[in-house]
């Protein structure tokens, strides 16, 4: 039952999603707000509970055997992203929700390897724009707003 990775790695998912859930579910309720707070975690964890069946019934395709290679340059750039991930948390209350997601799209993007600069810059500064704007005024969930206190 268990011998494909895809099965354990469902397992260890499912695991996960239904940790995320009872925690989602446990949020508090606040009142006066449109959405509250535990909306997004819900659908997210109820996400991930569904691909995690689907990736456990998924048919397994036949890999080779042989030991995949990952290179220095493939190595680099994950830890990167890992990098910049951590740095994103960690600054995010401090920084502010747009101006650490900015930045954070847009190194991630470079660091990935695109090689459009003006649309990645266009990129990283309408989508966090847009989703702040989204967020804050249409929804009134409010977002860190770091050294940007007055926006």
């Amino acid at each position: 039952m268990l011998k494909s990775l895809n099965r354990k790695i469902a397992i260890l998912l499912w695991i996960i999603a239904l940790a995320y859930l009872f925690f989602s579910f446990n949020l508090p309720a606040y009142p006066y707000v449109p959405v509250d707070s535990d909306v997004l975690p819900i659908i997210l964890g109820i996400l991930l509970f569904l691909l995690a069946a689907i990736l456990f019934f998924m048919k397994d395709e036949v890999v080779d055997k042989k030991k995949v290679n990952i290179t220095q340059s493939d190595l680099f750039r994950l830890l990167s992203v890992l990098f910049l991930i951590v740095i994103y948390v960690i600054l995010l209350e401090i920084v502010g929700f747009l101006i650490i997601t900015i930045l954070f799209i847009f190194f991630c993007s470079y660091v990935l390897g695109y090689q459009k600069h003006i649309v990645n810059l266009l990129t990283s500064v309408l989508v966090p724009l847009t989703f702040y704007l989204l967020f804050t005024k249409l929804l009134q969930i409010k977002l860190p707003q770091g050294v940007l206190s007055f926006f």
